[in-house]
């Protein structure tokens, strides 16, 4: 250790504040709280640690410190400095996922639509979830449009639209609803989301029965297929249910070889609506890491009405610092989700534990390879190809990788202007890129990988020429099966890489995500182009009518196979007519 170091540590305050760690170049790679700095901090330069603390201790050169006037002010900064440096050791905090929800508007029209937030105050209307993720919040959102007549058009139409004719809506556009039925809808709506669905299903299964009775046995499938939709949906099956009233997140923690797993189970309306896992190395304080875990979770979620906590953390402070109230319970339900929390903890750590180990193995081998071809480890790389059909629906891709791991959603997608010619498309694509680079500000790439050749690769390197940027340039050169062959540096001369090395091989992978990403989005415009095509013209067939066909049928092959009579039950039959004689005429 340097003395400068030594002497430094001596200085530190028995007060609580947060710590920055540095590197040789004086990059923040670690930023931590403690209730006594002085202590804290020492305490990693004493005793053995594990492999990856001591990786982290290794490249500490120096530190900050910043003195608060509380733990609950320490907090606050920690997770501030955290977002503004996002340092390379502080992986537990990177979790920035908020889940997804659904608002019942406070509008006089009810409607139901899928949101993320952190300020209920930024929606008007009641909020129900979280949801695990959007897939199931928009299931919700669709069996809820079918059964009940709520508002599906954000913006009212002049017309009544298809949603009407199939008995969907109530016409809210054109026809006077009365007020105190719009009322009932949204309070059947509020029920069902609060998990009271026994009114709905007991009116499906009386529907059921009567068309059963009446011979109308396609409509009666239809009532058992929404009934099996909201089992399915509603997870009618599940073991886990306490009281209707009962509204509370709870979290628990699982420490194991220097690993930390943290779950969080949401109760809404007494049912285990869903659970969040994150598991990460631990570098500091299990209770303090957990801590500053639940802080950085609720400043992308929405707060439930109180916490379920284990009585042994500062659970003041969590008050103080969320203002929100925290409980801990002794028996009970609460007890038992906040022990299913540590159980479920403890299995995801032992069952994911070697998985982890082994895919950090693998990126530090990663990184030490890039150290060696390139002369450092590159925190965010930028890949770009371009797809076409014989120049039609010509587009590119952009897939990002942030400390070598994929980050989808910083990939971005780019429609070019349609043509042959690859090298205008890929100077088309990067120019756009890094204009808007250098115009917003946004984070820079440490390198760049080409998906080309010489050609591509002069293309690349004078866009940075012209906008005066300095960033690494690495092209990937296929050979005639279309797999990755050659790396060329920025003098265009093939770098000496075993092509069954890993970091060749890693290489390769990238370039296959960054072809698929540009593939797909081609295909989807090629696709669109076509069902444009196949349905152009046809009067009466609009926008919107073209898609709730292609949403019902799928496609135009089995369009084409479809009688006038099934047309009409999505579009007016007039125009049902006009669509089977046009589809008709191309068979």
């Amino acid at each position: 250790m340097r003395e400068e170091l030594k002497s430094k540590l001596l200085t530190l305050p028995l007060k609580p504040g947060c710590y920055l760690m540095k590197d040789k170049d004086g990059k923040i790679i670690y930023v931590g709280k403690a209730i006594k700095l002085k202590n804290r901090v020492n305490s990693y330069f004493r005793g053995a640690h594990d492999y990856k603390t001591t990786k982290l201790v290794s490249r500490i050169y120096d530190f900050d410190y910043i003195v608060t006037n509380s733990e609950k002010e320490a907090l606050i900064l920690e997770y501030n400095l955290i977002k503004e440096y996002d340092p390379e050791f502080n992986i537990i905090f990177k979790d920035d996922k908020s889940y997804p929800y659904i608002l019942l508007s406070d509008d006089e029209i009810p409607y139901c639509k899928t949101v993320r937030l952190k300020k209920k105050s930024k929606y008007k209307g009641k909020i129900f979830g979280p949801y695990p993720d959007v897939s199931a919040a928009n299931n919700t959102i669709a069996l809820i449009n079918k059964l009940f007549k709520t508002r599906k058009c954000q913006n009212l139409k002049k017309e009544l639209c298809l949603y009407y004719h199939m008995g969907l809506c109530l016409g809210y556009c054109q026809k006077d609803v009365p007020k105190e039925e719009m009322v009932a809808i949204k309070n059947e709506i509020e029920r069902f989301l609060k998990g009271d669905n026994s009114k709905v299903i007991a009116d499906l299964k009386m529907n059921m029965q009567k068309a059963t009775e009446s011979l109308r046995f396609e409509e009666a499938a239809k009532y058992r297929d929404l009934i099996s939709d909201i089992e399915y949906v509603t997870n009618e099956r599940q073991s886990v249910q306490g009281n209707r009233s009962e509204n509370f997140d709870t979290f628990n923690y699982f420490v194991e070889d220097n690993y930390i797993s943290i779950v969080g189970l949401f109760i809404r309306h007494g049912r285990l609506l869903s659970r969040s896992v994150h598991i990460a190395h631990l570098y500091g304080d299990p209770q303090e890491e957990f801590i500053s875990y639940i802080y950085q979770f609720y400043q992308n979620n929405l707060l439930p009405k109180y916490l379920v906590l284990d009585h042994a953390l500062n659970l003041a402070m969590l008050e103080e610092s969320l203002n929100i109230e925290v409980r801990y319970f002794n028996r009970g339900f609460k007890y038992q989700m906040l022990n299913k929390a540590k159980e479920n903890a403890k299995e995801n750590l032992r069952q994911k534990k070697q998985i982890i180990k082994k895919d950090e193995h693998y990126l530090e081998i990663i990184a030490m390879e890039f150290k060696k071809y390139l002369g450092f480890t590159p925190e965010r790389v930028e890949l770009f190809d371009n797809s076409h059909l014989s120049g039609e629906s010509t587009c590119a891709a952009m897939v990002v990788y942030q400390k070598l791991r994929p980050d989808k959603k910083e990939y971005r997608l780019y429609r070019l202007e349609d043509g042959y010619d690859d090298l205008k498309s890929m100077h088309e694509v990067l120019y756009r890129r890094y204009f808007k680079v250098l115009n917003e500000g946004l984070k820079r790439p440490d390198l760049i990988l080409i998906d080309g050749g010489e050609n591509q690769m002069k293309v690349a390197l004078d866009i940075l020429k012209s906008l005066d940027l300095s960033i690494k340039v690495w092209g990937l050169k296929k050979d005639d099966k279309h797999a990755t062959s050659i790396i060329l540096d920025e003098d265009l001369k093939p770098i000496e890489i075993d092509k069954s090395s890993n970091i060749f091989l890693y290489l390769a992978s990238m370039q296959d995500e960054v072809h698929r990403f540009a593939i797909t989005y081609n295909r989807k415009l090629r696709q669109k182009k076509t069902y444009a095509s196949k349905l152009d013209g046809i009067k009466g067939l609009g926008p919107k009518r073209r898609t709730l066909l292609l949403r019902k049928f799928k496609s135009i092959a089995n369009l084409k196979t479809r009688s006038i009579e099934e047309l009409s039950t999505v579009i007016p039959e007039n125009v049902a007519v006009l669509v089977y004689n046009k589809l008709k005429e191309d068979m």
